[in-house]
């Protein structure tokens, strides 16, 4: 695992107005749950499968996580670990950013490069 990088699927319209305040403070998922939820590299696809199939206009953010002061990784109930950032993501922190394709199947495609 990779613990240099965390990625945080985002609703393009949530990304485009963090980016007016450089900075991100979760979905309303993440408000409600008191943190921002993020996956390791390779958790994505499934975290895609779980959350967000059929949903179109996703952006997924590779966020580096050396100066991130609040993340903890927690063990989910299914036993995985799980980055969770305990205050809001500042967009410095952000290396790279991917749509995320939607298939005609329902799927998200990943780029290969992530």
């Amino acid at each position: 695992m990779n613990l240099k990088y965390i990625y945080k699927i985002i609703d393009n319209k949530e990304l485009k107005k963090a980016k007016l305040i450089g900075s991100y403070s979760g979905s309303s998922k993440d408000v409600k749950d008191g943190f921002i939820h993020f996956s390791a590299q390779e958790q994505v696809q499934n975290t895609l499968k779980k959350y967000y199939a059929n949903e179109k206009n996703l952006t997924l953010l590779k966020v580096e996580t050396l100066k991130l002061d609040h993340l903890v990784w927690e063990q989910a109930s299914d036993g995985n670990f799980f980055p969770h950032l305990y205050s809001p993501l500042n967009l410095i922190n952000v290396v790279a950013e991917y749509q995320i394709i939607l298939e005609k199947d329902g799927s998200c495609k990943l780029p290969k490069e992530i």
